[in-house]
This record gives C-alpha cells, sequence and structure tokens, in this order.
C-alpha cells in the first residue's frame, strides 16, 4: 500500500444517504470536509417533523453521528458553516447550537441563502480536525493540538473562535463590518464595510504572527451581487500586501456569493483560509517550518487580474469559483444548465491537470445554483467528472451569479505531495 496520503470517502448507515453523487465526509491529511448536513431523519430518509429549532437540532445530530463515527468528538471541529434559508431564524439557531458546543466554540460563517435542497430551512456543515492523518498504515502525530486565539483588534463573539489553527492551516470566523472598539458597523457604504471586514482580518492575523499575503482563499459574500466591482477596488488595495507578493503579482484564490441577507443586515462578509508554515505543535521543525505557498494559472481555464485559479500549500490546493465560461472567448457557453455545469468542471479539470493532478483528487465540491431545482440535471453531469461520487460536497440556492450565469462551482483538491519548503 502506497506511503502517501490517500483520499479517504466516510460513510456510516447512522446518518442520513447522501441525497446525490457524494460522501457524507472525506478525509485526507489532517483535515475531514464534511458535506452539508440537511435536517434528514436518518430512520426515515425525510425532514424532521418541526421548525427551523428541530431542524437544526437534526443537521447537529448528522454531524455528530459521522464525527462519532470516525472516533472523534464535536470539539474536533474547526468550523461550522449555517446555510439559512431566513437570517431571523439564527436566534432560534443558535439556541440549538450552544447545546453542542458548550465550552470550545469553532470558527464560523452564517450566511442567508436564497435556497436550500428539499426546501429545508437550514443546511450546516463542517470542517473537522484529523490528527492521525491519512497515510495508509502509518498513523501521523495523532497529538497535534488545535491553537484557538482571539484578538480585541476584531470583533470578538461568544459563539465562535476568530481563528483556529490545526496542522498547516489557519480557518477564520466569516468577518462582518464592525469596528471592533466601538462594537458598531463602520459609517458608509459597502467600500467602507469591505475595508472593515479586511482591517478585522489583518487584525487577526497580525495577532498570531502571520503575514496577510499568507492567505490562501477568499470567500466573499454580498448582500447585493452589483457590489461586486467595489468591493474589488477595496480588494486591490489590500493584496498584495508585502514586497515579496508585489514581485510576483501574488492574489489568493475567491469565490464570490450572492447573499440573500448576512448578520446584522451588513452589505457585506469575508471569510478566509490562510496557509501556517509554523504548523501546530507537536510537529516536528523540519515538517513545519519554510512551507512555500505556489499559486497556479493556466491558459486552459479563464483568469482574472484579482484571483488565481488554485493555490497549494501543504497538503491541499484551494481553487477559485468557476463561472462557465468558454476560456478561449471568456463568455458564457451556450445553453441551460447542463452545459454551464459541464464547462465550470470543464475548467475546473483543466486547472486540476495543470498541476499534475486528477479529478480523483478532489475532496471537496461546493455548488451555487440560480434554481436549487436544477440539482438534478446538474447531477447527470456532475457523474461524467466524478464516476464514483467521492468529494463531499455542499449545495446551495442563490439569488444572482456573476456574470448572469446559472451555476458555479469551486473545489478543494488534495495534494499529497505537499509544498516544498523555501531553499
Amino acid at each position: 500500500m502506497s506511503a502517501y496520503n490517500a483520499v479517504f470517502a466516510i460513510k456510516t448507515d447512522k446518518a442520513p444517504k447522501c441525497i446525490g453523487p457524494y460522501s457524507q465526509a472525506v478525509a485526507f491529511s489532517h483535515y475531514n470536509n464534511f458535506s452539508a448536513q440537511l435536517p434528514i431523519d436518518p430512520k426515515t430518509g425525510d425532514l424532521v417533523e418541526g421548525g427551523v429549532k428541530e431542524q437544526a437540532e437534526q443537521c447537529f445530530k448528522n454531524i455528530k453521528t459521522i464525527v462519532d463515527s470516525i472516533d472523534h468528538v464535536m470539539n474536533d471541529i474547526v468550523k461550522i458553516t449555517v446555510f439559512v434559508k431566513n437570517i431571523k431564524d439564527m436566534d432560534a439557531i443558535d439556541e440549538v447550537y450552544k447545546t453542542f458546543f458548550t465550552g470550545y466554540v469553532p470558527t464560523r460563517t452564517v450566511v442567508c441563502v436564497d435556497a436550500l435542497p428539499l426546501d429545508a430551512m437550514v443546511q450546516i456543515e463542517a470542517l473537522l480536525s484529523h490528527g492521525e492523518g491519512t497515510i495508509p498504515n502509518a498513523p501521523q502525530a495523532g497529538d497535534l493540538i488545535k491553537l484557538t486565539n482571539n484578538t480585541t483588534n476584531a470583533p470578538v463573539s461568544s459563539l465562535s473562535t476568530q481563528t483556529v489553527s490545526f496542522s498547516h492551516y489557519n480557518n477564520l470566523s466569516a468577518q462582518l463590518p464592525i469596528d471592533p472598539k466601538s462594537g458598531r458597523f463602520v459609517t458608509g457604504g459597502v467600500k467602507e464595510q469591505a475595508a472593515q471586514c479586511f482591517k478585522n482580518i489583518k487584525g487577526i492575523l497580525e495577532s498570531i504572527d502571520v503575514p496577510f499575503d499568507d492567505i490562501v482563499k477568499v470567500n466573499v459574500f454580498l448582500k447585493n451581487l452589483s457590489d461586486s466591482d467595489a468591493v474589488n477596488e477595496v480588494f486591490t488595495t489590500f493584496f498584495p500586501d508585502s514586497a515579496i507578493a508585489r514581485a510576483v503579482a501574488y492574489v489568493p484564490a475567491v469565490t464570490t456569493i450572492a447573499a440573500s441577507a448576512l448578520p446584522m443586515d451588513a452589505l457585506v462578509q469575508i471569510e478566509v483560509v490562510v496557509s501556517h508554515g509554523d504548523g501546530t505543535p507537536p510537529q516536528a521543525v523540519e515538517d513545519r517550518h519554510g512551507l512555500i505557498i505556489e499559486a497556479n494559472n493556466t491558459d486552459n481555464a479563464p483568469k482574472s487580474a484579482l484571483s488565481t485559479q488554485t493555490v497549494a500549500f501543504s497538503h491541499y490546493n484551494h481553487l477559485s469559483a468557476q463561472l462557465p465560461l468558454d476560456p478561449k472567448t471568456g463568455e458564457l457557453v451556450a445553453g441551460g444548465v447542463k452545459e454551464q455545469a459541464g464547462q465550470c468542471l470543464k475548467n475546473i479539470k483543466a486547472i486540476v491537470e495543470s498541476i499534475d493532478h486528477s479529478m480523483e483528487d478532489v475532496v471537496k465540491v461546493n455548488i451555487f445554483l440560480k434554481n436549487i431545482a436544477d440539482i438534478a440535471a446538474v447531477d447527470e453531469v456532475y457523474l461524467a467528472f466524478f464516476p464514483n461520487g467521492v468529494p463531499a460536497r455542499r449545495t446551495v440556492g442563490v439569488s444572482a451569479i456573476l456574470k448572469d450565469a446559472l451555476i458555479q462551482i469551486d473545489v478543494v483538491v488534495s495534494n499529497e505531495e505537499g509544498t516544498p519548503p523555501r531553499v
């Protein structure tokens, strides 16, 4: 058996069967990537009866069942993402949330979306630490620890930790445009709000001695997708941040998502995934110092001056969301959602192959649909690219997509060879 890290799909009969061609969770290296969990009763296969509290509780029960099935605990969760149909339901969801995280709280992102599969009120996904890793027959440092951090230089919440580090990544809670000194929203419009989100992110990273250009992926949630140009203007004032990054024109991978609503009625919310070259103890010094970020673009997929197609660090590649654009023309492909889904996946495949990987290395797929009813049509195309349905998956319905597309897709890809130390 290979000594390299392996993609490991997770399945338990005690959690609901997936409603599409995907796995309940996928482990790779030091992380478990969970599919977004719907409020399905595993015994009946139907949505649980009741309101949003009952649905939220079932989502968390399903997550806990999968966590238990792989001999982990809920406190191993690094990140929780809550997709809710009605932002006003978050108070009720938080009541449930507190019963599953009574001491330690992970990082968290909350976003209201236009629609969810099965017309659910809520859908919740988790990212779980995986200390033993996935090298076959060779457990890695099983006593790796999570490092949690809060700083007064960014907004503090009792329901989430600002950043949780594990192994070679920091995962931050989505940042709202709150001035940490006053605890209130900054004055102004979307530009001022976007700038404050980035300032809060920078405050968190500086508190753990991590430079801003160690960000590998940015997810921008916008109340009005038409504000994307204004946010992009602000983005260019923060990236690149250092002389080294400017010299190579480094920008992270980026996904922009339309939100039906955001917490506190914000216009924008931003979350990031950050490389962590120092790792978390007890990784050996030679395993944790000097790892480099590897950014890559290929002419075989659409390019953008504001994002890199894929950014690798350590054992993961993070891809920018792909729109159904023909890379030769830069225009939307002709046809309906099937043709558009096929183009998104072709672009992803081209990027993945440009870094000498294959679609079998994909561990997580995030699908954003203009019409949630298009899931069945998308799955017909999807199976041609993922015939075994291995990657974990998230599907949400959004009110709009850039370029007026019907679909956009981003993925996380395993990177068994890792990224080399700086020579």
